[in-house]
């Protein structure tokens, strides 16, 4: 039997409930009729789009339901990583090593990026490390396949009927052939795992032969990245942030992206340099990250820092693309490097965390046992009303004085 269910062959198995994480999966639209309706309703919108009947009449009767997509979809990691734990595990030693070869290998390439997009040569070397390992694993889903699972399911139909859309325009385009259109269990695509619309919005003809492959041409790849990167907005001239160190009795509750202030008020308060050296007292934007709290790195970020995070919305994502380019460009390692602790916390331990802070009147927007911003910010806020450091970290202390035993120590001590 093929990978997948052939449209129309048999009746959709139903995916039992599937225990991932802490929740179940529950069970899509299971069967056949369900699954060629959603298709052909697909098929309505794209040829409403522009896409040819011989493109749809090509691609939408050999799309297969794909149940590990489901599965991939309902899998949330049970344990979030700290800081220190995803850096260590992309800015390796290997990584930054391979990413200067392919800086000089490509070095022509990637000045012509340079010249038309904005965009300095490591930061596309970068991107390119953290999304594919410099093009070495694209993902081997269909994908239209992928997206169709995705768009006949109930969790985001409307978002993903649109992607198929966008990849069935790419296929009409002719810029891949179908059997090649391979990429990520949710369609992300190429060198540098474009989602469709993406592709459609940004993608490029770098080397000119009349196809925008991101998949076997550098030159369309690195150049959709750059042109990717300066409509949303990339400051030529600038970086994306630093590393510093901040003065003893900093206040930490002033850090967070939503604490912007002009880099000369953060001189002022006697933030310097990795160096140890005086900030340039200038008026640009900037904010102050503790990613691992205050024994761990400080960083000073700019407004590109803010064009990264529209690329991937983790700062975790995109104080890694900053120091992986930098570290490629040929800076060396953390000033104050993060210590993993190898505490983790599973998403219930945040839930819980999340309640106690909201029943403590700190408002932590709810407990959806996600670790953002505004959980951060409730942190700070109950830290600094205790008078401890404000750094927003969710260390065992923190949990110890709200009486939340870890699900790891449970698991542990079990």
């Amino acid at each position: 039997m093929s990978r997948g269910v052939r449209l129309g062959a048999i009746l959709l198995a139903c995916i039992a409930s599937t225990a991932v994480a802490e929740e179940a999966v529950p069970s899509p639209a299971a069967s056949a009729d369900h699954f060629a309706a959603c298709i052909a309703d697909i098929g309505v919108q794209a040829r409403s789009a522009g896409v040819r009947d011989k493109t749809l009449d090509a691609v939408l009767p050999r799309i297969e339901y794909l149940p590990r997509v489901i599965e991939l979809d309902r899998r949330q990691p049970e344990f979030t990583q700290t800081f220190a734990a995803y850096y260590d595990r992309r800015v390796t030693p290997n990584r930054v090593e391979k990413g200067r070869a392919l800086l000089r290998e490509h070095a022509v390439l990637l000045a012509d990026v340079q010249r038309e997009t904005g965009v300095p040569p490591q930061y596309i070397v970068a991107f390119w490390g953290l999304e594919t390992n410099f093009g070495s694993y694209f993902g081997r889903m269909s994908v239209p396949n992928a997206l169709a699972t995705l768009a006949c399911d109930d969790r985001r139909p409307a978002f993903f009927s649109n992607e198929l859309v966008a990849a069935l325009k790419i296929l009409d385009a002719g810029d891949i052939e179908l059997d090649a259109m391979e990429g990520s269990w949710a369609g992300a695509m190429g060198h540098m795992q474009f989602m469709p619309t993406t592709f459609l919005q940004h993608a490029v003809d770098g080397d000119g032969d009349g196809r925008r492959d991101l998949w076997g041409s550098l030159e369309d790849a690195f150049s959709s990245a750059g042109r990717f990167l300066a409509e949303l907005g990339w400051e030529p001239g600038w970086r994306w942030g630093r590393e510093v160190r901040l003065p003893v009795d900093f206040d930490h509750a002033l850090a967070g992206r939503s604490n912007a202030r002009p880099l000369s008020e953060w001189s002022a308060l006697g933030v310097l340099d990795s160096r140890g050296m005086g900030m340039p007292a200038v008026d640009v934007e900037a904010a102050i990250l503790v990613p691992h709290g205050h024994e761990g790195p400080a960083f000073v970020v700019y407004d590109n820092f803010e064009v990264i995070m529209r690329w991937n919305r983790s700062e975790y994502y995109a104080l890694s693309v900053g120091r992986l380019a930098d570290r490629i460009s040929g800076a060396g390692r953390l000033d104050r490097p993060a210590v993993d602790s190898g505490q983790r916390l599973a998403r219930s331990d945040v839930r819980a965390l999340q309640n106690a802070l909201t029943d403590a009147g700190f408002d932590a927007g709810g407990a959806d046992g996600l670790f953002g911003p505004g959980t951060r910010a409730a942190l700070r806020a109950w830290q600094r009303a205790r008078g401890d450091i404000a750094d927003g970290f969710p260390d065992r202390a923190v949990f110890a004085a709200f009486e939340i035993q870890l699900v790891a120590d449970r698991e542990d001590a079990g």
